[in-house]
C-alpha cells in the first residue's frame, strides 16, 4: 500500500520541483486536509518542507489519511468545524477544501454541506484578509455546471450551468456556487488573491472504500469486483464521466495556487477523456481478476434526480495557464488504485 503512494509522491515531487522555494518554510492552512484530495495536498507540501495546519472535522475525512504526518514538527492537525475555526498563527496560503462531496452523505447532511461551503468559505476568506495571504485556493466542483446541454460537452468555464436550486443535489451544487460568489466578492472588494479550481472526478489511493455510504462509482465498482460481486450499474451504463488520477489533480492544484498572475481566475481541472460508466465497469473487471459482471439497471442507494448524463471538462485553460496535461491514463490509474484497495 505505502509503496504505491510513495512512488506516486516521488513522481509528483519531481514534477513540481520548480516550486520548492515558493513552498519551503511557508505556512499553509489546508481545510479538509484529512480528506482524500486534502491529505495528498498535505503530503506534497510536507515533501517540500512547508509548515502545515490541517483542519478537518472528520465528518467525511479520516485521520488514517494523515496519521503518517502526525508527530512531524511542521504538521499540526486540528479537529474542528471550519465554520467555527479561527487561529492567530501567521498564514501564507489558504487551501480551502472542506466540504462533504459524496452524494449519499450530502443528501443525508444538507445543512452541514451548505454551511461548510457558504459560512466556512466566508470565515476562511476573512482569515485570508486578516493574514494578507499570498494566495487563496478554493476547490469548487464540476457540479456547479449541473446537467449541461450536450452542446456544452466538454464544458468550458464560461458556461453558466443548468442547476436545480431545490433538488436533492442542490445543497452541494448551490453551496459551491455561493462559495464561488463569496470568493469573487472578496476579490473585488478586498483584493484577496483568490483562485478557483472546478474539480472533476478524481480517484486513486486513499479513496474512502465504505462504498455503501460513499457515492463514488469507481470505488463501488472496485470493492464489488474484489469481492466477486456483480458491479451495480445504474440504467444501461451510458452515462459518462471523466476520471483524473490523484497525482495529476494535485499537480494542477498546486500550480494554480502558486503560479503568479492567476488571481480571480476559475480553472477546470480534470481529465478530458470521457468514458461511459459501463466501459469503466469492464475495465475494472479486466484488471481485478474477478468473476464479477456488470449488473445493469441496478437501484442506486441515493436519489439520482438531476444526476448529470455526461460530464467532461474543457481543460484548454489549464493547459495554457498551468501547462497541465494529465499524465496517468485511466487504465494505469485504475490498476494502481485496485492494488491499493487490495492491500486494504
Amino acid at each position: 500500500m505505502q509503496e504505491i503512494i510513495e512512488e506516486d509522491l516521488g513522481n509528483l515531487k519531481n514534477n513540481l520541483k520548480e516550486f520548492r522555494e515558493s513552498i519551503e518554510g511557508k505556512t499553509f492552512l489546508v481545510t479538509g486536509g484529512a480528506g482524500f484530495i486534502g491529505s495528498w495536498f498535505c503530503d506534497i507540501l510536507n515533501e517540500f518542507n512547508a509548515k502545515i495546519i490541517c483542519v478537518d472535522d472528520l465528518s467525511s475525512g479520516s485521520k488514517k489519511n494523515i496519521e503518517h504526518l502526525i508527530g512531524n514538527e511542521n504538521f499540526k492537525f486540528i479537529q474542528a468545524d471550519i465554520c467555527n475555526f479561527g487561529t492567530d498563527e501567521k498564514i501564507d496560503y489558504i487551501v480551502h477544501m472542506a466540504s462533504i462531496a459524496s452524494p449519499p452523505l450530502y443528501q443525508k447532511y444538507p445543512i452541514k454541506t451548505l454551511d461548510s461551503n457558504v459560512i466556512g468559505t466566508k470565515e476562511m476568506l476573512e482569515l485570508a484578509k486578516k493574514n494578507n495571504v499570498k494566495a487563496f485556493l478554493f476547490t469548487s466542483t464540476s457540479e456547479v455546471y449541473g446537467n449541461p446541454e450536450s452542446s456544452m460537452i466538454p464544458t468550458p468555464e464560461n458556461y453558466y450551468g443548468n442547476v436545480n436550486s431545490f433538488g436533492p443535489r442542490s445543497m452541494y451544487d448551490e453551496g459551491k456556487r455561493a462559495a464561488e460568489s463569496y470568493c469573487f466578492s472578496y476579490f473585488k472588494q478586498f483584493h484577496i488573491p483568490i483562485r478557483i479550481a472546478r474539480v472533476f472526478n478524481t480517484y486513486g489511493p486513499r479513496m474512502d472504500f465504505e462504498f455503501t455510504s460513499y457515492g463514488r462509482v469507481l470505488v463501488r465498482f472496485i470493492v464489488q469486483a474484489l469481492s466477486n460481486e456483480n458491479l451495480t450499474v445504474h440504467e444501461r451504463g451510458q452515462h459518462t464521466r471523466s476520471f483524473c488520477y490523484i497525482t495529476d489533480m494535485i499537480e494542477a492544484l498546486l500550480k494554480l495556487l502558486l503560479k503568479p498572475d492567476l488571481d480571480g481566475l476559475i480553472v477546470n481541472i480534470g481529465n478530458d477523456k470521457e468514458i461511459h460508466i459501463l466501459d469503466l465497469a469492464n475495465i475494472i473487471i479486466q484488471y481485478s481478476n474477478t468473476k464479477s459482471k456488470p449488473k445493469l439497471n441496478s437501484e442506486p442507494n441515493y436519489d439520482l434526480t438531476d444526476n448529470p448524463f455526461r460530464r467532461c471538462p474543457d481543460i484548454s485553460r489549464a493547459k495554457k495557464l498551468l501547462n497541465f496535461y494529465p499524465k496517468i491514463q485511466v487504465e494505469e490509474g485504475i490498476k494502481r488504485t485496485i492494488e491499493w484497495f487490495k492491500s486494504n
